[in-house]
């Protein structure tokens, strides 16, 4: 098989472009990761069976908590980790080549928002700044240095100042993002308010253990009044990706062109179900293509007949962990 390159991932145009370029990746993938081959194999699967992305098998999510899960000998650049909590162990991403991680988050984000440079970007994350590994961290970082604002930057407790720094953007009229983890976002407002339309506040995870869950209308309700937004914008991405989906105000989640989500049989993990009926959620991810691409994840949701999804909650067995993980 010939090499698959970024320029082919990132340049997809067409849903016929997607599968060809998934199929590729399925039989690399099957060649290259042992976790994954033994995988396929074992469920009694021949790669000539493999005829579409419905056929393909997708790899459970947990595999990255106690395997190594790599199409590739070349050693890892980068190790993302899963936030985990007490008494559970962490998911560990090993990318060999985080130019692929860089690519897919400047163009997913491009594709939805624009030029990085146009605007100032605010990181709420005090629970993902407190440990090492996160992924969500690395792009935040990455982003920031992007944007060249002088105003960017991190903010653990310090509301005042980042109070401050809002009203000043507000005032220059500098479009702005800020991205929270949800109970930080909640924190702030209980102390702080502002009327900042133009302001995009991206939600990017649950409330970590600090806070008591709610259902996203009302945390999306009490967030549009606190920072007089007309809506939240959310971010579905995880460790044991390389790629993010966005929801742009509405609930509803987009994937960039060389992301895929189908929705699977809770009761038959092997059957892939309609548009329009609730599931688990598995995750073609093109930019992991030196680990899996295919990962079967531990959340719900469901796909519209355009492609788009709404993430509904997670399995009950499931741990609390990565990005956006609000029981709606």
């Amino acid at each position: 098989m010939n090499t698959i390159t970024q320029e082919e991932i990132f340049s997809i145009k067409s849903h016929k472009e997607f599968e060809k370029l998934a199929l590729r990746v399925f039989f690399h993938q099957y060649k290259h990761c042992k976790v994954y081959s033994d995988f396929v194999t074992n469920l009694g699967i021949k790669p000539q069976m493999i005829k579409s992305i419905g056929d393909i098998p997708f790899l459970p999510i947990e595999f990255f908590k106690n395997h190594q899960v790599v199409s590739t000998n070349n050693s890892a650049e980068v190790i993302f980790t899963s936030s985990g909590t007490t008494g559970t162990s962490q998911s560990r991403h090993l990318v060999s080549d985080v130019s692929w991680y860089i690519k897919s988050f400047r163009q997913g984000f491009k594709q939805f928002y624009g030029n990085i440079k146009d605007f100032a970007f605010l990181a709420l994350l005090p629970s993902y700044l407190e440990r090492e590994g996160s992924s969500l961290i690395y792009m935040i970082d990455d982003l920031i240095r992007e944007s060249g604002h002088s105003q960017s930057g991190y903010f653990l407790y310090n509301h005042q100042e980042l109070f401050e720094i809002l009203q000043s953007l507000k005032n220059s009229k500098t479009p702005t993002i800020l991205m929270g983890v949800t109970f930080a976002l909640l924190d702030f407002i209980e102390t702080y308010s502002i009327d900042f339309p133009e302001l995009v506040i991206m939600e990017t995870g649950g409330m970590k253990g600090r806070r008591k869950e709610m259902i996203r209308e009302e945390l999306h309700a009490i967030l549009c009044e606190g920072f007089g937004v007309p809506s939240i914008h959310s971010e579905y991405g995880m460790t044991e990706l390389l790629s993010q989906a966005y929801s742009l105000g509405d609930g509803i989640f987009h994937c960039p062109a060389w992301m895929k989500v189908l929705v699977r049989d809770t009761n038959d993990p092997l059957s892939i179900l309609g548009t329009g009926a609730t599931g688990g959620i598995n995750v073609i991810d093109l930019a992991n293509i030196n680990s899996c691409s295919f990962i079967a994840t531990q959340d719900l949701g469901k796909l519209r007949e355009d492609g788009r999804f709404e993430v509904l909650g997670r399995f009950d067995n499931s741990d609390i962990r990565g990005c956006n993980l609000l029981v709606q």
